[in-house]
């Protein structure tokens, strides 16, 4: 598939990952894996399906441990790296203005877990693209158990993507800022905004139980066991990581790549990293 012309794609990944810490500690949380495949892979992947690919027509943003995310992007994007702090939704945008340079800019959020049973990845965001005029906003988006609630869009919770208009863009400047206040809400108040319906699965893989849920959709109903693993005790409902070691009992578990799960171990809804294990639901594991 060929990218319309016209636009670019720009994938937000500088940001610090604090509510899943200490998991982000040492990784970014866009390299933080989600069924043995990094966040940002697959929001890469998610716009080569659409036709986004090359340093001409998809960037990313890095700020946090952004000599990682560099090494692992490559040649594959544009990257901007983000001096200091990161500079938010907005700022990011504001910083990759001359890159930009006039297109439309489709725009996803790299700790964005989506999976839309009826498509591959790519095609369950085209809807954000079909017929759009090249001045509204588009935002992706599920209905919202409240309607009314604050951060809500025409009762619809924001799903990681959304779609700008150069005018929207070009006057963004390179410091703090967040899209829902200069770009989404101002366009809404002038009937500008519009939310395209997404009927799949979404997490934000925000926390650690939402991270881990991510995961087990991924997963399934079985285990996801990477080839190079090594499991003799017992994994269901699991992710296992290239390298991971898991010699206990695991059920609704992430063991990350390298990681090891002890002989005596019996763990449950936690995810289990190099010297680390997170509680994923309220309680511990």
């Amino acid at each position: 598939m060929t990218a319309p012309d016209g636009l670019c794609a720009v994938v937000l990944a500088a940001g610090e990952g604090t509510r899943l810490r200490p998991l982000t500690a040492r990784v970014p949380k866009a390299l933080c894996p989600v069924g043995n495949v990094s966040l940002l892979d697959r929001a890469l992947a998610r716009l080569a399906g659409l036709g986004f690919t090359g340093a001409d027509r998809v960037a990313v943003n890095a700020c946090y441990l952004a000599d990682q995310v560099v090494a692992h992007v490559g040649d594959r994007a544009h990257l901007s790296v983000e001096p200091g702090d990161p500079l938010g939704t907005a700022g990011g945008l504001g910083n990759l203005r001359d890159w930009i340079a006039g297109r439309g800019v489709l725009v996803g959020n790299a700790d964005a877990y989506l999976a839309d049973p009826r498509a591959t990845p790519g095609p369950d965001i085209a809807a954000l693209l079909a017929g759009w005029d090249h001045r509204s906003v588009r935002l992706l988006g599920r209905p919202a158990p409240d309607p009314t609630a604050p951060g809500t869009f025409d009762g619809h919770v924001f799903t990681g993507f959304s779609l700008l208009p150069w005018h929207r863009v070009r006057e963004l400047p390179a410091r703090f800022g967040d899209l829902v206040r200069t770009v989404w809400r101002p366009a809404e108040a002038v009937g500008e905004l519009t939310v395209v319906p997404y009927p799949g699965t979404f997490f934000d893989t925000g926390t650690p139980t939402d991270y881990l849920a991510a995961n087990l959709h991924a997963a399934g109903d079985d285990a996801l066991i990477a080839p190079d693993a090594t499991v003799t005790g017992r994994a269901r409902r699991a992710v296992v990581g290239a390298g991971a070691v898991v010699r206990g009992d695991v059920e609704r578990v992430v063991v990350w790549p390298g990681a090891t799960v002890g002989p005596d171990e019996r763990l449950r809804d936690v995810i289990r990293a190099d010297g680390l294990t997170v509680a994923a639901v309220p309680g511990g594991p």
